[in-house]
C-alpha cells in the first residue's frame, strides 16, 4: 500500500471513530505492516492537510482524534439550542483543583477552597470519569488521593497536564483554579440528569499555600488495595 493510500485509510478511520484512536488501533488497521514513525508521519501530513478548516486533527491523551475548531463553537451551537445545564462553581472549583494539585485528598481541596466539600461533588466527577482515588496518603484515617483521568484530559482537549493553562499568583484560590481551566462545551456541560449538588457549609478557613504540581506520585501515596 503506498502512502496516499495509508492516509485514506487513516484519514476515514479517524473520521468514524468515536473515541480518540490510539497509535496501536491504527497499527491494526494496516495488519501491523506500517510502523509508528511512519504513523506518525501520515497524521503529521493530514494535521497539514486539515489546516485552515472547521475541523482539526489533535493528538489528546488517548489517541488522535478529529475534533471541530473553537471558533466553530458559536455556530454548531445553533444546531442544539438547549443546552445542558452547567455544573456548579463548587464542582467545577474542586475539579480544577484537584487538575493543578493532585494528588490531593478531600481535605487538601477545603483547605484551599475555604469551604467543606460535599461528597456529592466528588461523586459527580467520579461519575463523569474526570476523577479517581490513585492511592491513600498515610495519615490519621488513610484519606484518598484524588486525581484527574485520561478522560478528563480528551475531553479538555489536552495531550498532558502540561497544556494546563499557567496560574497567576502563587497561592490561587478556587475560583482562580477554575477559571484557569480552558472553556471546552464538553467539559463545562453537565448531563441533562445530573443531580445538583448538595449545599455547602459555608464555614472559612484559612488558604494554606499549596506546592507546584508534583511530576511524580507524591511519596506519602499508598497503592490501592484491590477490592474482595
Amino acid at each position: 500500500m503506498n502512502s496516499q493510500d495509508a492516509k485514506r485509510v487513516l484519514e476515514t478511520a479517524l473520521i468514524c471513530a468515536s473515541q480518540p484512536l490510539p497509535l496501536r488501533d491504527m497499527r491494526v488497521l494496516f495488519a501491523d505492516e506500517i510502523g509508528p514513525d511512519t504513523l506518525r508521519s501520515l497524521l503529521d501530513e493530514l494535521t497539514r492537510e486539515w489546516d485552515g478548516r472547521g475541523v482539526e486533527l489533535v493528538a489528546l491523551a488517548t489517541g488522535w482524534r478529529l475534533q471541530s475548531r473553537p471558533e466553530m463553537r458559536a455556530y454548531l451551537d445553533r444546531l442544539n439550542p438547549e443546552k445542558p445545564p452547567k455544573y456548579s462553581r463548587a464542582v467545577m472549583e474542586t475539579l480544577a483543583i484537584i487538575a493543578y494539585r493532585q494528588p490531593v485528598t478531600r481535605g487538601d481541596i477545603e483547605d484551599i477552597r475555604g469551604v467543606t466539600v460535599a461528597s456529592q461533588i466528588i461523586r459527580q466527577l467520579e461519575d463523569r470519569g474526570w476523577v479517581e482515588a490513585i492511592g491513600y496518603r498515610e495519615s490519621p484515617g488513610r484519606p484518598a488521593l484524588l486525581a484527574t483521568t485520561k478522560r478528563f484530559l480528551d475531553d479538555l482537549g489536552l495531550a498532558s497536564l502540561e497544556q494546563l493553562p499557567l496560574l497567576a499568583g502563587a497561592t490561587p484560590d478556587g475560583e482562580q483554579f477554575a477559571h484557569a481551566l480552558p472553556e471546552q462545551a464538553s467539559l463545562l456541560d453537565a448531563p441533562a440528569d445530573a443531580a445538583p449538588a448538595s449545599t455547602e457549609a459555608t464555614t472559612r478557613a484559612a488558604t494554606p499555600s499549596t506546592p507546584d504540581l508534583p511530576d511524580e506520585p507524591a511519596a506519602d501515596a499508598a497503592p490501592m488495595e484491590p477490592q474482595a
